[in-house]
């Protein structure tokens, strides 16, 4: 089976060399122009040391590259980690159409955050979807999924790199052997079920003090390492990473202690160990080594 890989950064990476590894025949690859010329996108860098030819198309409407896109008689195209809008001419094109990687249990959380939210929703369970795409926004029919456990101190980063990109792989490799054997089924997404979040961004991350201990908390790991949880103080912005819930009291948003582990910030009902931090455009470092004391307060929201 001739196979197309849409694809970029290290997801897409890991995922070519799965298929290359057993053996399977990717003819070309897709991926993002290249925005600095010095260094490629690792999965352009990768398919170019094993000779796979790169296309790099600025956008997938018109129809040239339509044209050069059925050129290589594709018989599948897999698309690991595609953020622009493909159109259906471009995914209809392959003998057996076109599969993706979503990292939510659709149709709940569609959209581009989709690991942040449920984290930072407080939410117990995820997973991973392989499905059609069509020309909606992550609402083509499910192929596959699989849950994951959100664990109380998963953050952003280790549901994704632990848990999610592993599996992802995983369940790709899966589902191009059901498209194979022509046993790959096509559900229909349930509508009352959908959900759709934007970017979670800096206009999502600020941290409200008001908010309760657990609100908090889930903000800052859901948004560990990215864009990383932030709230004002009279030197400028800080950004926290690292974080436990910690029993003291005090005025909301206001530093109660600093110890060994980091710094201590009340909430309305409780507070936040900060251990992990980055204060404006500084690197980040442990919060008991920044130069936030006690009895510094934070902008409540």
């Amino acid at each position: 089976m001739r196979i197309v890989l849409n694809g970029q950064q290290a997801f897409g990476q890991a995922v070519l060399e799965a298929l290359l590894d057993r053996g399977d025949n990717v003819v070309a690859v897709y991926c993002e122009p290249d925005t600095d010329p010095g260094r490629k996108d690792p999965l352009h860098q990768s398919a170019q040391d094993s000779g796979i030819e790169v296309i790099q198309p600025k956008s997938f409407k018109g129809e040239q590259v339509l044209i050069n896109f059925k050129s290589l008689r594709p018989d599948l195209a897999v698309m690991a980690y595609v953020t622009r809008i493909v159109p259906s001419s471009f995914l209809n094109a392959p003998t057996h159409g076109t599969i993706q990687y979503h990292p939510s249990l659709l149709p709940a959380h569609r959209g581009p955050s989709s690991i942040n939210w449920p984290i930072i929703q407080g939410e117990k369970e995820t997973g991973l979807t392989i499905f059609w795409p069509d020309e909606g926004l992550d609402t083509g029919p499910i192929l596959m999924q699989q849950k994951v456990a959100i664990g109380p101190d998963d953050t952003l980063g280790s549901l994704y790199f632990d848990k999610l990109y592993p599996l992802g792989i995983e369940a790709l490799l899966r589902s191009i052997d059901l498209v194979k054997n022509g046993d790959a089924p096509r559900m229909v997404q349930d509508e009352s079920k959908a959900s759709y979040e934007s970017w979670c961004n800096d206009d999502s991350a600020r941290v409200d003090w008001t908010q309760t201990t657990a609100n908090i908390y889930n903000l800052i790991r859901g948004c560990n390492p990215q864009p990383g949880a932030w709230t004002n103080y009279p030197a400028g912005i800080v950004r926290f990473y690292d974080a436990k819930i910690a029993e003291m009291k005090g005025e909301p948003g206001s530093i109660v202690a600093i110890s060994s582990e980091g710094i201590v910030v009340a909430t309305v009902d409780g507070a936040i160990e900060i251990r992990r931090l980055r204060e404006n455009d500084g690197p980040k470092i442990p919060a008991a080594d920044s130069s936030l004391r006690v009895g510094t307060s934070f902008s409540l929201g």
